[in-house]
Parts: structure tokens; sequence; C-alpha cells
């Protein structure tokens, strides 16, 4: 029996380290063979036409093909929220999802926020009120926060909303901070940040409930 095991370690040990790791990951082999496809998407009120293949992340496909720097990579793993775009008005993270994935879906990201103003209310907020210091985090910030007035408006509760004083989630420091605590600020502009979306919910709200 000891034999055995000797001439398979020994056998394991001269398999070429190559030979090993396709074993080890078969896919790693296939990966090569992957061939790209043609994908369409529709960016800020604009077709794009892309040749990826399937495994290219949305993040990837806005920011080193379409050149659209400012949606962040920063964990790259769905957890610091600086990718943060918009899908069909939903607020998703680039990075945790396929660009192949959303054909015929309306994406907005940083860039369309504004459309044909300077700046969106938000922005402007967000300016007046000095909620970034590096800034590396303001756009997935700015999308989360536009997603979020809209849920407001439409009166989606979060899991702060006190539904028994209210029919429809008001406009606090709580809700804001709930409904943004996917995206993380480094520098600590939190106050700030919070302070420029309540003014600019605020004021949406009172013109839509009016």
């Amino acid at each position: 029996m000891g034999s055995v095991a000797a001439i398979a370690t020994c056998a394991a040990l001269h398999e070429p380290a190559g030979a090993q790791a396709r074993a080890a990951s078969p896919s790693a082999a296939r990966a090569k063979d992957i061939e790209p496809r043609q994908v369409r998407l529709n960016v800020n009120g604009r077709p794009h036409d892309l040749s990826i293949e399937p495994r290219v992340t949305l993040l990837d496909a806005l920011r080193d093909y379409l050149g659209m720097m400012g949606t962040k990579k920063g964990c790259d793993r769905g957890q610091c929220g600086a990718c943060t775009v918009l899908v069909d008005g939903r607020r998703i993270n680039a990075c945790l999802t396929l660009a192949i994935m959303h054909e015929g879906a309306k994406i907005a990201t940083v860039e369309g926020l504004a459309g044909d103003r300077d700046l969106s209310p938000l922005q402007a907020a967000f300016v007046e009120r000095d909620a970034f210091q590096c800034g590396y985090c303001t756009p997935g910030q700015l999308c989360a926060a536009t997603a979020l007035v809209d849920e407001l408006r439409a009166g989606e509760p979060s899991a702060v909303t006190d539904l028994r004083a209210a029919t429809k989630p008001e406009v606090t420091d709580e809700e804001i901070r709930e409904r943004m605590s996917g995206n993380l600020c480094r520098c600590g502009a939190y106050p700030n940040i919070v302070a420029a979306i309540r003014d600019v919910a605020t004021s949406d709200l009172s013109k839509h409930r009016s």
C-alpha cells in the first residue's frame, strides 16, 4: 500500500506544472476559447455597439471599452458602492453584473445624470454642501442618491420606515443613511452627503406631494 502511494506521489511531482493546473481547473483551459460577442448597450441615452467576451463586467465595459471613467472601480467586490450605476432606474453595483445581461436596458452613469443641464440638482447640492473630499466615491454616491430620491417619491419603504406612523416614508436622516448604507466614503464626508441629499429630497417631495 505504501509503495502505491509513493509511486502516485512521485508521478504527481514529475507531472508538468501546466498539466496540474489544467487538471485542477478545467475551465482555465477553455477560457482562451471563449469568443467575443456583439453587444449593444444603451448608456446615457446613446447606443454603443461592443465586441466583448461574455465574462466582461458592466463596470469594465463602461471604463475600458466606452471610456466612461466616472464609474469607479473600488473594491471590485460589491462592498464599497463606488461603481454604482442606474439600470432602468434601479441602482446596481456594476462590478457584480455582466455587461451582456443588460442589452436593451437603459443604463445611466454619473456622466448622464445632468442631462442637458450643467449639473443635476443632486450634483449642485453636493457642491453647495461640500459633500465630498477626494471625490473617488462621489459618482457612486450621486447615482445611488438619484435612485434614493426616486424611491422616496414612489413611496418605497426601507428597513427603517415606520409604516405605522405614515403611509409613505419621510425624508429623515435615518432614512437617508439606511438607503445610502451601501456607498462608503473613506474620507468620512457622511454628514455633508446626508445634508445634500436631504435638501434635494425634501424639495422634490414637497413638489410632488403638494
